[in-house]
C-alpha cells in the first residue's frame, strides 16, 4: 500500500498543495486536511507546511497551536507517528510543545527569501533517515521569523541527543548553532524553516529537497 501524508491546512497556509504535489511525485499519497477537523483520518504522517497560518496574528503559529486538529497531531505525535513541521509549521510544533526552543525575528528584521546550503547533522530522524551525515542540500528559505533560539541548557540537551539534524553552512538568520532543523527525543517530530517542497524539482532549481521528502515516507510502516 501507499504510504499516505497528510498535509494540515490553517487559514493562510500557501504550501500546502505544492507539498501534496511533491509528496506524491515521490510516489506517496498527499491529503489535504482542514484544520478545523478534530481527527486525522487514515494518514500515515501529518506535514504541517509553511505560509502564515491565522495571518500570524499574536505570533506564528501561536493560534494555529489551538486549532481542533492540533490536538489529534500531538496524540499521533506521541504514539510515534511521523510529524514534520516546515517553517510556519516548524512555529507551530514549538508552540505545541512538540519541539523545544522558539523561532523569533531573523538578525536585521529582514525577510528572508534565498536558497541556502544545508548540511545534513544526523540521519537518525524521520526527515533525514534517506540522507548522509554531512551531505550539503540546496534548499530555499522564506522566513521572517525563522532565528532558532533556545536556552544553553537545551542547546547542550540537543547536542548531546542528536536532535539537531540539519544546519546552515552560511547562518542566514542568526540562528543558534546554525540551527535549520532539530527532531525531538523520539525522532519522529522534526521541524525545519527551508522548504523541501521548493526543492523537488529540477525546474524549480533544486532536486535537493527530495531525499528529505523521501525519508518521510521511509519513515511510515505500510501494511502490504
Amino acid at each position: 500500500m501507499t504510504a499516505k501524508v497528510g498535509v494540515v491546512r490553517f487559514p493562510g497556509t500557501n504550501c500546502e498543495f505544492d507539498t501534496v504535489e511533491a509528496i506524491e511525485a515521490l510516489g506517496g499519497a498527499g491529503e489535504v486536511l482542514w484544520h478545523g477537523d478534530a481527527a486525522l483520518g487514515d494518514v500515515d504522517a501529518v506535514v504541517i507546511p509553511g505560509g502564515f497560518a491565522h495571518g500570524d496574528y499574536l505570533r506564528p503559529g501561536a493560534i494555529a497551536r489551538f486549532s481542533p486538529i492540533m490536538t489529534a497531531v500531538i496524540d499521533a505525535a506521541n504514539s510515534g507517528m511521523p510529524v514534520v513541521g516546515i517553517c510556519n509549521g516548524f512555529q507551530v510544533l514549538t508552540e505545541a510543545g512538540l519541539l523545544p526552543g522558539a523561532l523569533q525575528k531573523n538578525a536585521g528584521l529582514k525577510f528572508l527569501n534565498d536558497w541556502q546550503i544545508l548540511r545534513v547533522e544526523s540521519t537518525n530522524s524521520v526527515l533525514t533517515s534517506a540522507a548522509s551525515t554531512g551531505d550539503e542540500l540546496n534548499v530555499p528559505i522564506n522566513h521572517f521569523e525563522g532565528n532558532y533560539t533556545c536556552s544553553p541548557e537545551t542547546l547542550a540537551e540537543l547536542q548531546a541527543n542528536e536532535q539537531i539534524v540539519l544546519t546552515y553552512v552560511g547562518n542566514p538568520n542568526g540562528s543558534i548553532a546554525d540551527i535549520a532543523g532539530v527532531c525531538n527525543e523520539g525522532r519522529n517530530v522534526v521541524g525545519l524553516m527551508p522548504h523541501p517542497e521548493r526543492a523537488s524539482n529540477a525546474l524549480l532549481g533544486s532536486t535537493d529537497g527530495n531525499v528529505l521528502l523521501q525519508s518521510i515516507l521511509d519513515s511510515v510502516t505500510v501494511p502490504a
